[in-house]
């Protein structure tokens, strides 16, 4: 596994772009810089669910910025990821390759269940290691993440679709503020937290902790305001919603400790955060500095360090969907010593073997539903499930990896140039060679890719003659690549005496 010197996390938040630098000494990190700009891309946002060009050509513009301090690091090094206003965007795909060039790597969207890992991952390596449950509430600008977690780890998660930006503009659209307004605003957010209420409810956690920019600008004015010791408490909450309405609106909202890129949106966290203490039975919430960046920071470490969260996933799903494990480990072995054949693509720091790894673990998940096309019941599950450590790119490659492991090549439909191409080979040939479910020997294999595209499949000719049955697969296999990929193809299978 490479070893990097500095790693880099980058959140696009639905209201603020943040950057974190880290020094990596073993398996500790040291942060070094930090960036972040208020980009309110929730704000971009239309009723028909599009980001509007404005809030685009922000987010382009700091993540320009961003990149610059990036420049020259390795891909393996970074990871961006994007949350809330980016999964409900629907024109998010062609935003994601505009800001790609920008930022000049890759952005992943992760669900809301994964945000809310992340920043408890981050929040945990913050505080002094307990082994009490942690309540963790971070409102963000386009959603809420709840988490009960226990040392490192995040038991419950939950994402709420209620966030500072999109309350701000929901229940005060004109920035005048209201008792009428703000109570609206309170039922609406009280409505959506009851859905959860009973898995965060008193009892099931000790301490209550909230992050990100919305918690530390609460405790921070509470703070000012000799109201707390920089605690968020229920009578401060209180004394907030009264401030805000005595003020009338965003403009006239003047408060010790308020600064001013958070006035906009700050009435919003305050009834969010109001209606999660009434309906989660919370008095008192301590403010973490840890938050999501610094969560992808340590995620990331894991990666590089071999203590990938995306390997314990893989292998929960297996032990949940009781995949044979004996079965799942010769594909595995096989596809890999394919895979090692063939030349690297350019760029890959080694994302497509691991992935390639897992698809062969996985690809039997599906036969628990129904034997019957069970490659489509597998790449069902895996496009849909909650898979911590996954960003949406990362599942739904591995979703489409498990769906092309057998039937018709001719309804993949991917691109001639498509990277994955040489992945399903590899795990199309491993899986093939052992349809006997047999520990048996396999003869020697060797897989070359010439120019243009070609490949070269090689065994003894005398194993292929001894065994018929893989002979007849393996021609029938051999027609089908040359009718869906001419240009990436087995040309032919050369059997040495």
């Amino acid at each position: 596994m490479q070893e990097y010197p500095t790693l880099a996390a980058i959140d696009l938040g639905s209201n603020s772009f943040h950057l974190q630098v880290g020094r990596v000494d073993g398996e500790q990190l040291y942060y070094l810089d930090a960036h972040k700009e208020s980009v309110r891309l929730a704000g971009g946002l239309t009723e028909a669910k599009l980001l509007d060009e404005a809030s685009q050509e922000r987010a382009l513009a700091c993540l320009s910025r961003f990149g610059e301090r990036l420049k020259g690091m390795p891909a393996g090094a970074v990871r961006a990821v994007g949350t809330s206003a980016l999964r409900v965007a629907k024109n998010a795909p062609a935003f994601l390759a505009r800001s790609r060039a920008a930022l000049g790597f890759d952005i992943d969207i992760v669900a809301g269940r994964e945000e809310a890992r992340l920043i408890y991952l981050g929040v945990a390596h913050s505080l002094p290691l307990r082994q009490e449950p942690r309540l963790v509430i971070d409102i963000g600008g386009g959603s809420t993440e709840c988490i009960i977690g226990v040392g490192y780890e995040a038991r419950e998660r939950e994402s709420l679709r209620m966030g500072c930006v999109v309350y701000s503009n929901r229940f005060f659209p004109d920035g005048r503020i209201d008792k009428a307004a703000v109570k609206e605003a309170m039922t609406a957010a009280r409505m959506e937290a009851q859905q959860v209420s009973h898995e965060f409810r008193p009892g099931r956690w000790e301490e209550a902790v909230g992050s990100s920019g919305t918690a530390r600008a609460m405790g921070e004015i509470l703070f000012q305001n000799g109201l707390s010791d920089g605690q968020i408490t229920a009578d401060g909450l209180k004394w907030l919603r009264e401030r805000m309405v005595k003020a009338g609106s965003f403009a006239r909202l003047e408060l010790a400790g308020l600064k001013e890129d958070r006035r906009p949106v700050i009435v919003g966290g305050v009834v969010i955060m109001s209606a999660v203490f009434q309906e989660f039975g919370i008095a008192a919430m301590t403010v973490a500095q840890g938050a999501m960046r610094e969560g992808i920071l340590w995620d990331l470490l894991g990666r590089v360090h071999d203590h990938d969260m995306r390997d314990v996933t893989v292998a929960q799903f297996a032990r949940r969907y009781h995949v044979d494990g004996r079965q799942a480990r010769r594909v595995e072995r096989l596809a890999m010593r394919l895979y090692a054949q063939l030349p690297p693509c350019p760029g890959d720091d080694g994302e497509a073997a691991r992935c390639l790894a897992w698809a062969a673990r996985l690809h039997e998940i599906g036969i628990n539903i129904a034997h019957s096309g069970f490659h489509k019941h597998g790449a069902y599950i895996l496009e849909n499930a909650d898979m911590p450590g996954f960003g949406r790119r990362d599942q739904a490659r591995l979703a489409a990896l498990v769906r092309a492991s057998r039937g018709g090549l001719d309804k993949l439909g991917y691109p001639a140039d498509d990277p994955l191409w040489p992945l399903v080979l590899c795990l199309r040939l491993a899986v093939l060679f052992h349809v006997s479910r047999s520990d048996a020997a396999l003869p020697e294999l060797t897989l070359q890719a010439g120019a243009g595209g070609d490949c070269q499949f090689s065994l003894p000719a005398a194993w292929l003659a001894a065994n018929p049955l893989t002979r007849t697969a393996l021609y029938q296999e051999l027609r089908a690549w040359q009718s869906v990929l001419p240009g990436f193809r087995l040309a032919s299978i050369r059997t040495p005496s």
